[in-house]
């Protein structure tokens, strides 16, 4: 491969790193942030109705238990996007 094809090779790899990480960097404060949400809503299942003061759900519990699923489904998607994005980094610095 002649030399500028591999400076042009290698400024393309390059360039993409620093938009990874910080994509890197928002989904795993994400995935961090929706876990401890998660956590303090299995924990403390009324604290909807303890920090606001309302019931959205009467008081039958629903509501806790459909933001525990939302929570779950973006702690796993968030983390598996930052798992994702830390692999291509680590390959991207061996390269």
């Amino acid at each position: 491969m002649p030399v500028d094809a591999e400076r042009q090779l290698e400024c393309r790899r390059r360039s993409g790193m620093p938009q990874l990480q910080v994509r890197f960097v928002v989904e795993a404060t994400l995935a961090a942030v929706s876990a401890c949400a998660l956590a303090l809503t299995l924990a403390w299942p009324q604290w909807i109705e303890d920090v606001f003061g309302f019931e959205p759900d009467g008081g039958d519990g629903s509501s806790e238990w459909g933001l525990t699923l939302a929570l779950a489904i973006a702690t796993l998607a968030a983390g598996a996007a930052a798992t994702r994005d830390w692999r291509r980094l680590r390959l991207s610095r061996q390269a």
